[in-house]
């Protein structure tokens, strides 16, 4: 009886992991696009584990983490700024060293993992009933999953480069999710039927506009230089 449960509890935690990992998943590939074969799979390996390691910490520490005031709004934010930056760096990016590129590649998968991952964290913590055996089995199975699913879309990257934009879409999605997740911001939206799919649609077109203006704005500047 004790083993079904824990089966049973092993493969909630994968499931929750799978449904929940595919923003990951993007995130991964948008950070890692522009990286050579090389570094890329070094970005992915790295970024991943490391990811991995601070999200079973996390993890551990939920009951904690829910005391902290705002929570949801700060990594919000942050991850409306990481949708941002890596639109932003679709143009910056041949200016930048490689190892700059690893290095940066490897943090920005790592924040906006940690800022995603809230929910799974607390999914998995619910699940998991404070069996850490749990927690880290079930992560652990996740990752080949995280791994295969950010080079299926890097492959589609490569072939289409504004699949970038959708990518950063999911990320402003996900980022407007955790807002609206704010106790403060929630109770706000429950008394404006309409708040919930505006706030949703204006954060994700002020990213997508921001970062196309900053394309805009960057190939001007680029072609004054030339004359």
């Amino acid at each position: 009886m004790l083993e079904s449960t824990f089966f049973s509890s092993l493969l909630l935690i994968i499931t929750i992991n799978i449904v929940l990992s595919g923003d990951n998943a993007v995130v991964i590939a948008v950070a890692c696009r522009k990286l050579p074969a090389v570094q890329r799979k070094k970005a992915v390996l790295w970024g991943t584990f490391l990811a991995v390691i601070v999200r079973v910490m996390a993890t551990i520490l939920a009951v904690y983490l829910l005391q902290i005031p705002y929570l949801y709004l700060v990594g919000g934010v942050i991850l409306l700024w990481i949708s941002f930056k890596l639109l932003r760096e679709e143009e910056e990016s041949e200016h930048i060293d490689a190892s700059d590129n690893l290095v940066q590649a490897v943090k920005t998968i790592v924040i906006a993992d940690v800022m995603m991952g809230l929910d799974n964290v607390l999914a998995i913590a619910g699940a998991a009933q404070g069996n850490i055996l749990l927690i880290v089995l079930g992560l652990l199975i996740s990752i080949p999953l995280m791994i295969f699913g950010s080079q299926l879309i890097l492959k589609a990257m490569e072939r289409f480069a504004w699949l970038v934009y959708v990518g950063a879409a999911v990320l402003a999605l996900a980022a407007a999710n955790m807002i609206l997740t704010e106790q403060v911001v929630s109770d706000w939206v429950a008394s404006q039927g309409w708040a919930e799919t505006t706030v949703k649609v204006a954060m994700v077109t002020f990213i997508l506009l921001l970062g196309l203006w900053q394309r805009t704005h960057s190939g001007s500047r680029e072609h004054q230089s030339e004359r």
